[in-house]
């Protein structure tokens, strides 16, 4: 019994020293993680073998939303009362979630990563995100011409986020939400994980491209189509995807960075395109805008309250420009994005548009752990069934604090109200707005 104690104690300080082991090419899940988009092709951290580092992340959330919409009452078979009536809301904590992450320095240069969802308010058990390979260097092939093409190169594999816009790196993952400033993400949340490749390529001058390659499906799929697409009277196809990134991200002094880039999505056609509505995580605003009769026989049958997925399942064509500013403690973020696509059964491309802006300044000077910010975001779309575009327009102030570089709490007011909605749809007239206090571990 001694003995199995003294081998558990030694795996266990072999386990906890690795930790402290920093990886090749990766970006920490803390304070020290904000503001890092693609990982940094600077070779600072040498290879000392196989690294295994355990990390996590936990948030919870005190939500004080109230909802209101002008909406006509509605009756539907199978549901009792107005279905058009919104849930009251009270003061109260939401569901916690928490995210399991592994990564692997395999090799010099080549890092593993895998992400799972322990619980979220979309899945509330265990799933697997999903998980990537990732070659900064290509040391198994032995060859110096290639070593020193991956000087400038770099190569991820797997089923993981689709590099497209830059919003996807600030945005809240489930329990992990170091990386906002606020407590959710866009309106039009940009956000998949799919099958596929991509490749990157680094100057020294800032400039950068991307081109990747990916199945265009959350879910992979292997049986042949009985669909008929509507657009080209044919049974469906499943093509693959395209996205793209240029951009120019250069620290210019020690006081200035300045990042603008330009990027694309496109797929033709699909069993189940997700691209705005790929989170398995959901939203963290809780039952708002949803109806109380389909609520109670239903439960949460939208995980995504807030959010507008504008239903481009079949195909979508989408482009979207950012701009980063960071002078001192001051930034700027801010987002253009054009998207247009269909469902199977649609003829012609509807079209959604998204501008998004944060102001946030971080302070005391050379520490940064507190945070004061302002958002505007607002989408203009037409949507399946409606005559006319509708328009959601959403404002948030937060208030931020890292007690440690690991440890996050943060207060956010939100106000959104939505317009364009005809009279018999529940969010016609609809606002909601309060306060949202949240506390978040990385590590």
């Amino acid at each position: 019994m001694k003995t199995k104690l003294i081998i558990f104690l030694c795996l266990i300080g072999g386990i906890l020293k690795a930790q402290d082991r920093p990886l090749q090419f990766y970006r920490p899940n803390n304070q020290q993680g904000i503001n890092t988009f693609e990982t940094s092709k600077k070779d600072t951290i040498p290879f000392s073998g196989l690294n295994v580092k355990i990390g996590g992340n936990f948030d919870m959330t005190f939500q004080s939303l109230r909802a209101h919409n002008r909406a006509l009452p509605l009756t539907r078979d199978g549901y009792t009362g107005n279905v058009n009536s919104l849930m009251k809301l009270t003061e109260g904590f939401e569901l916690p979630m928490a995210n399991l992450n592994v990564d692997v320095q395999l090799a010099d240069g080549v890092r593993m990563n895998l992400t799972s969802y322990l619980a979220t308010r979309h899945h509330e058990d265990t799933w697997v995100k999903g998980g990537y390979i990732q070659f900064d260097k290509l040391p198994f092939l032995h060859n110096e011409l290639i070593d020193a093409i991956m000087k400038s190169f770099t190569i991820r594999i797997g089923q993981t986020d689709i590099d497209y816009g830059d919003q996807h790196y600030r945005r809240t993952d489930g329990g992990n939400t170091i990386y906002n400033p606020f407590v959710e993400n866009y309106i039009m949340d940009e956000f998949a994980t799919e099958i596929g490749a991509e490749i990157y390529y680094h100057h020294p001058s800032g400039i950068f491209l991307m081109g990747g390659i990916s199945n265009g499906e959350l879910d992979p799929v292997v049986n042949k189509s009985t669909k008929i697409d509507a657009a080209t009277g044919e049974t469906n196809r499943y093509s693959p995807a395209f996205h793209g990134k240029i951009g120019f991200d250069k620290q210019v002094n020690s006081d200035f960075r300045i990042r603008l880039t330009g990027s694309f999505y496109t797929l033709n056609s699909a069993n189940n395109n997700t691209l705005f509505g790929g989170d398995r995580a959901g939203s963290h605003y809780f039952n708002v805008m949803q109806s109380q009769a389909i609520y109670d026989v239903d439960g949460d049958y939208t995980p995504f309250s807030g959010r507008l997925n504008p239903g481009f399942t079949e195909e979508v064509h989408t482009y979207m420009g950012n701009l980063f500013l960071k002078y001192k403690g001051l930034e700027f973020f801010g987002t253009a994005e054009d998207a247009r696509g269909r469902t199977i059964t649609e003829t012609v491309n509807r079209k959604s548009n998204q501008y998004a802006g944060d102001l946030i300044y971080r302070f005391p000077a050379n520490k940064e752990n507190f945070w004061l910010g302002a958002r505007y975001n607002t989408v203009k779309a037409a949507l399946k069934g409606y005559s006319s575009d509708i328009t959601i327009n959403r404002a948030a102030g937060s208030f931020g604090w890292f007690l440690s570089k690991n440890i996050m709490a943060k207060m956010e007011y939100v106000s959104q109200n939505y317009k364009g909605y005809p009279v018999s749809d529940i969010l016609n007239g609809g606002k909601f707005r309060g306060i949202m206090i949240e506390a978040s571990i990385g590590f």
